[in-house]
């Protein structure tokens, strides 16, 4: 059986727009349970190809407001998926492209959605990510060559995740992760494939 190739498109500036909605959805329903909604994942980097997924990640206080979460959100018709494997972030899938389904019937873009605690590594991890990427236009254009050369030289996922390893792990490090956290979040990331 073959894998389906990896997809990286070029930059779509209706990436912020179609998070901006989404964010719209959750900010009315899950009001001020959530401290923040980030844009993450390298959708959120203008110029920087990607997979067309938009990755979000909800921010709460503390774990006492995740099941407040996970009500309004299974009510959208949310999967919950527990953790991961990957600390402090817990992962929801949409059952339809109408997910959130709030009554409209509205078909969604493909998106992974995450809940995240404040201050965590897993949290610092993209948005740390993401700004150093967003602030150096070189960094972008090589971690952009990167992952093209990646999916065109695999389609195993794993393998794809494995060959960004490096790369994220200097920029973290270049940008005050520790390198303990820094080897925490490239085994988790590579333990939930």
């Amino acid at each position: 059986m073959s894998k389906d190739k990896i997809e990286i498109a070029a930059y779509n500036p209706v990436w912020k727009d179609q998070f901006e909605e989404l964010k719209n959805v959750y900010a009315l329903y899950l009001k001020d349970i959530v401290k923040g909604i980030e844009h993450v994942g390298s959708t959120a980097v203008p110029g920087l190809a990607a997979k067309p997924v938009l990755d979000i990640d909800l921010v709460i206080d503390n774990e006492t407001k995740l099941q407040k979460v996970i009500s309004v959100l299974t009510g959208l018709g949310y999967e919950f998926r527990g953790d991961l494997g990957i600390k402090d972030r817990y992962a929801f899938r949409a059952n339809s492209i109408a997910t959130p389904n709030t009554g409209t019937h509205q078909a969604w873009p493909k998106h992974h959605l995450y809940c995240c605690i404040a201050n965590s590594v897993s949290l610092n991890n993209h948005l740390t990510l993401r700004n150093a990427l967003r602030a150096d236009p070189t960094l972008r254009i090589e971690y952009d060559q990167l992952k093209k050369d990646l999916a065109n030289a695999t389609t195993d996922m794993e393998v794809y995740i494995e060959g960004k390893s490096d790369f994220i792990a200097k920029v973290l490090s270049q940008n005050g992760l520790a390198m303990s956290e820094i080897e925490d979040i490239i085994k988790q990331n590579l333990k939930k494939n």
